[in-house]
């Protein structure tokens, strides 16, 4: 941490747990421009999270579970900037921080390759079982249980920005038909990313497996829902690397312990961490991570990387990837 002087911009980190840019070279090319206060817990109370970030002139958000909405901005004065190591923004209030007069700036498709990779993971170990036959085996059974074989099927991709597109890639690289929907479909992009843009409910209808990578915002939360889900084939597959609340919970769940689906991988819930009962944890076919799509030592350090990039950006007047 840099020695404070009362001129100097101060940038704070309020919550960084799990680790996200503690340790982090990128910090030190901060340095030259303000004094970084980097809290490596969470804060336990709104009022501790307050009290950490009240002098802030730009504030670092390493971790979705800060949030800052309106009553929050509003006990920041001096804030001027928000930063985040994400391509979400779900976290901000971005009506309040714009009356307020606050920049947000994210990191649009920096991790995308990495994101797209995890949601690919997933729908391979759904479409293998993975999660349900390690637990037979260990607890002693030998299941015998069909598997689901992904050549030659068809993906659709719900969502086609940057991780959309990266997934249908992977999707044809391994032989799968990739059919696509998204709020502003393109011949051009379709043709860009060599797939064929078709209607929700036919998407619904004919895929094998269906991949979302949407931006929760008021258009897409819980756009899959009871009907969407019966639309699905019997048998397919659910992915979502996007964001929990994209989904309505109950509706998979029933989805999933009905036996019309296949399977499920999910890396994001409408509560994270999910509580002990949270109903997804007892679903049988399901594979679940913990909202760490981008937690690879390069995922890590692309975000790291662009959050600092961002920073110096904006204090230079040259601000980029502004939300707002």
């Amino acid at each position: 941490m840099s020695t404070e002087t009362s001129d100097r911009v101060k940038i704070v980190v309020p919550g960084d747990n799990p680790p996200q840019i503690q340790g982090s070279p990128h910090l030190e090319r901060l340095e030259p421009y303000g004094d970084v206060t980097l809290y490596t817990d969470r804060p336990e109370s709104f009022e501790e999270q307050i009290d950490r970030a009240k002098d802030a002139d730009i504030i670092m958000n390493t971790r979705g579970i800060v949030t800052w909405y309106a009553e929050a901005l509003k006990q920041v004065p001096k804030l001027r900037m928000i930063a985040t190591c994400s391509i979400g923004t779900d976290m901000l209030d971005l009506d309040a921080a714009r009356e307020l007069g606050v920049v947000i700036c994210n990191q649009p498709g920096r991790t995308a390759p990495v994101v797209a990779e995890h949601g690919f993971g997933l729908m391979f170990a759904a479409a293998k079982r993975s999660a349900y036959m390690t637990t037979a085996v260990k607890s002693g059974g030998w299941p015998r249980m069909d598997n689901i074989y992904l050549q030659g099927k068809t993906l659709g991709i719900i969502g086609t920005g940057h991780i959309g597109a990266e997934m249908a890639r992977l999707g044809r690289a391994v032989g799968m038909n990739v059919i696509a929907w998204t709020f502003n479909p393109s011949s051009e992009r379709a043709a860009q990313l060599g797939v064929e843009y078709v209607e929700l409910d036919q998407l619904l209808r004919t895929a094998d497996v269906v991949s979302l990578h949407v931006k929760l915002t008021d258009d897409s939360r819980e756009m899959i829902g009871t009907r969407e889900l019966e639309l699905m084939k019997p048998n397919a597959l659910l992915i979502n690397v996007a964001r929990g609340d994209i989904v309505n919970t109950g509706a998979l769940v029933d989805a999933l312990n009905s036996g019309h689906l296949g399977g499920a991988g999910i890396d994001v819930f409408d509560e994270e961490p999910p509580p002990a009962d949270h109903p997804l944890l007892a679903c049988e076919q399901v594979i679940l991570s913990p909202h760490c799509a981008d937690m690879t030592p390069e995922g890590v350090d692309l975000l790291n990387e662009g959050v600092v990039d961002n920073v110096i950006a904006f204090l230079e007047g040259k601000p980029q990837n502004v939300v707002l």
